[in-house]
């Protein structure tokens, strides 16, 4: 079955970077959307930035836009979400989230996406 896991989160400073893994079983990343997504604390689940393998489309919020990079390995089955410049309102759970995707552009929804992860903590702190 689909499973998604994520990795990489921690304590990092201001200014510091941080680099999310999502590693995908259950299921090759070749016509699928994969999204990331944030949830802080009394707020609502947002999304991060978002990939379609289907044809390279990317999407990234306004809030992270020349900070963050999402990338994938298709040889790891595996999406990165490199974060670089982390700011303190970037602290929340991160979550990996897939549906399959044939179409052009790509979801960037919570609800679009039916399969997720456990999700991984990010702490941006001095």
């Amino acid at each position: 079955q689909v499973q998604l896991v994520e990795s990489g989160g921690g304590l990092v400073q201001p200014g510091g970077s941080l680099r999310l893994s999502c590693a995908a079983s259950g299921f090759t990343l070749d016509y699928w959307a994969i999204g990331w997504f944030r949830q802080a604390p009394g707020k609502e689940r947002e999304g991060v930035s978002c990939i379609s393998t289907t044809d390279g489309s990317t999407y990234y919020a306004d809030s992270v836009k020349g900070r963050f990079t999402i990338s994938r390995d298709n040889a790891k089955n595996t999406v990165y979400l490199q974060m670089n410049s982390l700011k303190p309102e970037d602290t929340a759970v991160y979550y990996c989230a897939a549906i399959p995707w044939v179409r052009a552009g790509v979801p960037s929804h919570t609800d679009e996406y039916d399969y997720w992860g456990q999700g991984t903590q990010v702490t941006v702190s001095s």
